[in-house]
């Protein structure tokens, strides 16, 4: 019998108007100097001043750094930390989306912690949990702020690489609906495929458990049910809070289990062509399942009964090849398409990007198949067939 573990968040806090209960959590803490890392658009979009006056309240000195930058590189990360440092950071509060949770996740550690990014980078382990942090996401895709994890790019090298302790695991996640209502619909799409694939991915992982199956499956289940919906309609606060839950549930999974192949071919996609995370996994997501699909026929089933598809009266491997349909139409519906030309992306480097991705040990041995370097250029090439 395996053991498995799952490192937890210590609170959640979930519904519409959530973001109040922040002024309760501070005066728990007792913490002073609050910094507010966020990026530029969701400053910009006024969703950080609730939470600014709500420190304020609590009587903490409060800092906004609004410039952390779309997947950032090791070197912005480290920036970042510098101005936290600066500002004597004791508590931080992450308002954004997964690069802005990421970084405050690293930033936390290494403002506790006698060790650089750099060192973590190089495998290096910190010691000590950082300064408390309360994540507040504004989309429901990455679920950063519960996953034990941390992207950053490594431009050097074109790729992007994760950090993993469970050291990281958010203190405190605010799920609030309002602070996702004005997401726009390319965005709701792409970051809500990106939490889907999460789900999906850690279910069928080799290190798939009881613990990360239950909060899997419930997580497919929201995402079939409210993931158009909150596309066609921003403001259904229902379904949006229903996606954050699936995003949240999908980061819990992550800390339990694992992504698989296809965060592992689309890293190449991020880190060397800046194609967003959400996109890359989105277009890929379909062609790596039906690949797949052999080796997982049982749990595609799971997932289909999950989305509630119709199963009646059909053989396991008709369902396995419904749900694969499935991704297809989902993609179609929220119209989901990248100009890889555009990007650069063609038939020419696709043997650049299976080297890139071969590299992304860590995922690729936790897919249920042993890709081989051909199949993963056969799924490149469809993706470039598909995406013109």
């Amino acid at each position: 019998m395996s053991i498995y573990s799952l490192g937890q968040i210590r609170k959640i806090v979930s519904g519409k108007g959530a973001l109040n209960a922040l002024s309760e959590i501070v005066a728990s803490l007792n913490a002073k100097n609050a910094v507010v890392i966020t990026d530029a658009g969701v400053f910009k979009a006024g969703l950080t001043v609730k939470a600014e006056a709500l420190l304020k309240e609590a009587g903490c000195n409060v800092s906004v750094i609004n410039d952390v930058p779309p997947e950032p590189s090791y070197m912005q990360v480290n920036g970042i930390y510098q101005q936290a440092k600066d500002h004597a950071c004791d508590f931080i509060v992450a308002i954004g989306g997964g690069s802005a949770m990421d970084t405050s996740k690293l930033v936390s550690l290494m403002l506790k912690n006698d060790i650089t990014l750099e060192d973590m980078l190089k495998g290096q382990k910190p010691k000590v949990r950082g300064v408390p942090t309360v994540m507040v996401p504004t989309t429901a895709g990455t679920g950063s702020e519960a996953t034990p994890n941390a992207i950053v790019l490594v431009p050097e090298e074109n790729l992007k690489v994760g950090i993993v302790t469970d050291l990281m695991i958010s203190d405190t996640v605010i799920l609030d609906p309002e602070m996702t209502a004005g997401l726009p619909p390319r965005i709701t799409a792409n970051t809500g495929i990106d939490a889907l694939c999460h789900l999906m991915e850690c279910y069928i992982s080799k290190k798939a458990n009881p613990l990360s199956d239950t909060f899997a499956l419930s997580g497919i289940k929201k995402v079939a049910r409210s993931l158009r919906k909150a596309y066609q309609n921003g403001q259904d606060l229902d379904a949006r809070e229903d996606m954050l839950l699936a995003s949240c549930f999908g980061g819990i999974a992550i800390a339990s289990s694992s992504t698989t192949a296809i965060h592992a071919l689309s890293y190449p996609l991020g880190g060397r062509y800046h194609i967003p995370h959400g996109l890359s996994n989105a277009i890929l997501m379909p062609l790596v399942m039906d690949v797949n699909k052999p080796c997982c026929i049982k749990k595609y089933v799971d997932m289909a009964k999950a989305m509630e598809l119709d199963t009646e009266g059909k053989s396991d491997e008709e369902i396995a090849d419904l749900f694969v349909k499935e991704l297809y139409s989902l993609n179609a519906d929220l119209e989901i398409k990248c100009d890889l030309k555009e990007k650069g992306i063609t038939v020419d480097i696709v043997d650049e990007l299976v080297e890139a991705a071969s590299k992304v040990t860590r995922l690729l041995g936790n897919n249920p198949k042993d890709l081989t370097r051909d199949e993963m250029k056969e799924i490149y090439l469809k993706l470039i067939a598909a995406n013109q």
